[in-house]
């Protein structure tokens, strides 16, 4: 599930389908005032169409709900496994890869987040448990190379610092704005110092 433009093969920055605004524009909304609190009317006029056009994309708003919490997980562990295949053995630039990638995350999809804290519990059991089994793979990713950074730090704690970290970098929803770049590089300066804490 991709929320923004795609790029392509010969570095062509796709338009978004009508699909992928429909779910950006929901994602938004859900976000702002809550999923009981947006109808498919609404969701519609922001992406110019009518509410029941919406059916043509998806069987309702619990189907976009479901795409939006599933498809980030998925998104998340596919882009984790690439950093890993991408980082040829090295653990420090694994592991500032899988930081860079995670503040993209967080700043570019701060609705996702909310969404996510907000609205979890609404999903069918299968697509909830499905969010869950993809995150679970995600953390080990983090893990496994905090451990292999920190080998004295046990495995309580390496994993304990993996979920403080994600818990700094996706309270971005709830943070004044500094504009992209200072934020992104003071979530970097954070992240990175929270695990450089197991060294002590």
């Amino acid at each position: 599930m991709a929320t923004t433009p795609t790029s392509t093969a010969t570095g062509r920055i796709d338009a978004p389908t009508r699909r992928e605004q429909i779910l950006k524009e929901a994602a938004r909304l859900f976000a702002e005032r809550g999923f009981h609190g947006v109808g498919v009317d609404e969701i519609g006029a922001a992406v110019g169409i009518s509410g029941p056009g919406l059916y043509r994309h998806f069987p309702g708003k619990d189907a976009m709900l479901a795409e939006l919490l599933v498809g980030i997980s998925e998104r998340l562990l596919s882009g984790g496994r690439l950093r890993v295949a991408e980082s040829d053995g090295d653990p420090r630039v694994l592991l500032g890869a899988l930081i860079d990638g995670h503040i993209d995350f967080a700043l570019d999809d701060r609705p996702l987040i909310t969404l996510h804290d907000r609205e979890l519990d609404r999903l069918k059991d299968e697509d909830r448990k499905r969010v869950r089994q993809l995150q679970r793979q995600y953390v080990e990713l983090w893990v496994t190379v905090v451990r292999e950074l920190y080998p004295d730090a046990g495995e309580s704690e390496s994993r304990t610092a993996v979920h403080a970290v994600f818990g700094l970098l996706n309270s971005t929803p709830h943070l004044a704005a500094l504009g992209r770049g200072p934020m992104e590089a003071l979530l970097k300066r954070l992240a990175h110092g929270a695990f450089g804490a197991l060294a002590g």
